[in-house]
């Protein structure tokens, strides 16, 4: 503020939020003008605040799970809450594998299935998203175009459901996945916590329960059964797949062999 405008101010109370106030001195409204500014600088400092420590927390949430397995995520935590509030067995299925000892064929499968580009792009798959757009935009059925790396951020960092908040922040939480984890761990953590049954998270603990053997030595068909029920865990069943899951399962094998094979993924 210039000395001129500062003199103007004092100088004419119409100016200045006080003009209804004539009984105020100069000095009075001076101080009141201080501490109004006073005040919105206040707000943008905190807020400046928020924002730093915002990143701070999440960039040392990211570099702790890039080294550390994903034990729980917010997911599991409100399938527990709704199985006790129904309840029903609260029990979680979960047994996390490095990717190293999960075959290659469930992680082809899932690529497959879920996001095919997930070799080439950066977290976001523009023309899926685009083409969801202009699906959803006609009012059909809501159709998502989330990449592996968007279903990670939100599965790991962020809660349920839809909101342009946690949009907002799933498209950060992907950024930063995306420079920091790299594609074996984000597919590692996908592989791990992805809900896959009933109280059933990751392919190893899916694989335990619906086939009886580890998912190290999953056939391409075991695989690919498991991709099929991503869409909707809690509706399909691995063991007991209907028409609908069988089909897609034969879909995502033709997929997986017109992808090359686990081949595919072999330059993560």
């Amino acid at each position: 503020m210039g000395k001129n405008t500062f003199k103007n101010i004092m100088a004419e109370p119409n100016n200045t939020p006080f003009s209804n106030e004539p009984s105020l001195s100069w000095w009075q409204r001076y101080k009141a003008l201080r501490e109004e500014y006073s005040f919105v600088q206040f707000l943008q400092r905190l807020f400046i605040k928020a924002i730093i420590y915002f990143f701070m927390v999440s960039l040392g949430l990211v570099l702790f799970f890039k080294f550390v397995p994903v034990w729980i995520t917010p997911t599991m935590i409100d399938r527990k809450f709704e199985a006790i509030a129904a309840g029903k067995d609260s029990e979680i299925h979960s047994d996390w594998e490095p990717y190293e000892n999960i075959s290659k064929e469930v992680a082809l499968a899932v690529v497959a299935s879920e996001d095919q580009l997930f070799p080439q792009h950066h977290g976001f798959d523009f023309d899926a998203m685009w083409g969801a757009f202009k699906h959803n935009f006609k009012g059909k059925k809501i159709k998502g175009a989330s990449t592996i790396s968007q279903q990670v951020a939100k599965n790991v960092f962020l809660w349920q459901g839809r909101s342009y908040i946690r949009k907002v922040l799933e498209a950060y939480f992907t950024f930063m996945i995306e420079l920091i984890w790299g594609k074996e761990r984000i597919l590692e953590v996908y592989l791990n916590i992805a809900e896959t049954g009933k109280m059933t998270f990751g392919v190893e603990a899916a694989s335990l329960r619906y086939y009886g053997h580890s998912a190290n030595s999953l056939s391409r068909a075991e695989a690919a059964r498991i991709a099929a029920v991503l869409p909707s865990p809690n509706r399909f069943s691995i063991k007991n797949p209907s028409p609908y899951v069988q089909r897609r399962t034969n879909f995502i094998v033709r997929q997986m062999r017109g992808l090359g094979g686990k081949a595919y993924l072999s330059n993560l």
